[in-house]
């Protein structure tokens, strides 16, 4: 069944925050998450689901084998990335087809705590929040981005990987400029990190003052 949230929700505001690996998103929301506002982080989701004991783990094993698998009975998340940013276009597919339904209602669950709890605002920070569905539950929606060759050096220098792997990466994700097209703001990030960070606060603000650019709708079925 499909789960509700946004309408009866109007009391809180849902603001997503969304980009490219390497863009500066995980920074631009912990800047906002420093002033108070509480975050609901996707990947943190994602990562829980597949932590030790995690609920996507039977899944994941069916799907791509023991091979993706420490002997631990632990997933081996190098092993699984070779895998889906390797040669085979249709891993990602399926990885992707098991793991966001369930991010999602983690995800829905998370807001709707929130909701509960009286918070004014919270922000929703999602890589995928457009291929998901996700930016269904937001009333405005923010992306942040950079240049490529900004990306690529934060992602080889952050996550060690060789520049053509950072490469690989970046084309497994939607195109900057069709998701800065879908966003309601964007926010660039090619600047030193304290510039960057007094644009994303004067940013932070008009959002707030301009109040909600569109009304949430139905979330897609788990």
């Amino acid at each position: 069944m499909a789960k509700r949230f946004g309408r009866e929700a109007r009391g809180m505001r849902v603001i997503g925050i969304t980009g490219g690996i390497g863009s500066g998103k995980t920074t631009v929301a912990a800047w906002y998450h420093a002033l108070g506002v509480p975050v609901v982080d996707a990947d943190a989701i994602s990562r829980s689901l597949t932590a030790p004991h995690g609920e996507a783990l039977p899944a994941l094993r069916e799907a791509f084998g023991e091979a993706v698998f420490n002997a631990d009975g632990t997933l081996n998340r190098a092993a699984l990335a070779g895998r889906v940013f390797g040669q085979d276009s249709a891993a990602l597919a399926r990885l992707n087809a098991l793991l966001h339904p369930m991010i999602t209602g983690r995800t829905v669950e998370a807001l709707q705590a929130l909701y509960k709890a009286g918070e004014p605002v919270a922000l929703l920070d999602a890589p995928l929040l457009f291929e998901t569905g996700m930016d269904r539950v937001c009333d405005a929606v923010l992306c942040v981005t950079a240049a490529d060759e900004v990306r690529l050096q934060r992602i080889e220098r952050r996550d060690g990987l060789t520049r053509e792997e950072a490469i690989r990466r970046m084309r497994n994700q939607n195109a900057p400029e069709r998701t800065e097209s879908l966003a309601d703001y964007v926010l660039t990030t090619d600047a030193d990190q304290a510039t960057n960070r007094a644009h994303a606060l004067a940013l932070w603000k008009r959002i707030l003052a301009d109040g909600p650019r569109r009304t949430p709708t139905v979330m897609p079925p788990e």
